[in-house]
């Protein structure tokens, strides 16, 4: 005779073996995005540092035309990956996502010749607390972000606008707004894409496809974090005398 009592747990407790190998599944699949964005970050600061401390390097970069194709190459790598999301091998994700973080060293190396050495350590610090904080908030909360969603994407075009045009104005006005108004927008943004990229797995899809969903997913909040960071030390860094 079969016990009533396990004949009707079983489909509880199968419902409760899938989701814990659901949960397990987004743990590893977050901890990988994660896993992506930082070692990006680390590949961003050291070439950035190794190319402001190296004249043969940053003196034809920046004394020259070619600050423009260095400066604009990570917006390139950017839209050419979103456009391509569909098209692309993982592999290629992957490469590609290395080499928009290196070019982005070269884009940041400015920052070294500008700011003290403090003021950018306590600014990345200061960054990685906010961004930690806010993508912890948008991983575990209930609340459906993609409300504020619109208003972010619309406050982050404002924000390039406005970028690109004082590249040519130079104006400390526009500057000082931008880096407030993008301080707002890149930390509600680091929660929005987190939820977004939690919500966007599934282990159905396969390995290979969330392996390619993590890139774009580490992309998106290396984004946020290099953003959030230039902001802020546009706000409080201390210059070099």
């Amino acid at each position: 005779m079969i016990d009533r009592n396990v004949a009707y747990s079983r489909p509880g407790a199968y419902a409760g073996q899938q989701d814990a190998l659901f949960d397990e599944g987004l743990r590893r699949h977050m901890l990988r995005v994660y896993n992506y964005m930082g070692l990006g970050l680390v590949i961003t600061g050291l070439i950035a540092y190794f190319v402001a401390n190296t004249p043969a390097l940053y003196v034809p970069i920046f004394s020259s035309p070619l600050k423009w194709v260095v400066m604009l190459a990570p917006l390139g790598f950017v839209m050419f990956l979103s456009f391509k999301f569909e098209t692309i091998s993982t592999g290629t994700a992957q490469m590609l996502f290395w080499a928009f973080c290196a070019v982005m060293g070269l884009s940041m190396a400015s920052i070294f010749l500008v700011f003290t050495g403090a003021s950018i350590a306590r600014t990345f610090f200061i960054t990685a607390t906010m961004f930690g904080a806010m993508s912890l908030w948008g991983y575990t909360t209930k609340t459906d972000l993609s409300k504020m969603g619109s208003f972010l994407m619309m406050g982050l075009i404002g924000i390039v606008i406005a970028s690109l045009v004082n590249i040519f104005i130079g104006s400390s006005a526009i500057q000082f707004a931008v880096s407030v108004i993008g301080v707002i927008v890149f930390t509600g943004l680091t929660a929005w894409d987190t939820q977004n990229i939690k919500q966007n797995y599934a282990e159905h899809y396969g390995e290979d496809v969330n392996q390619k969903l993590a890139v774009f997913g580490a992309l998106s909040l290396y984004l946020n974090f290099i953003n959030l960071f230039q902001m802020l030390l546009h706000l409080t860094g201390q210059r070099e005398e």
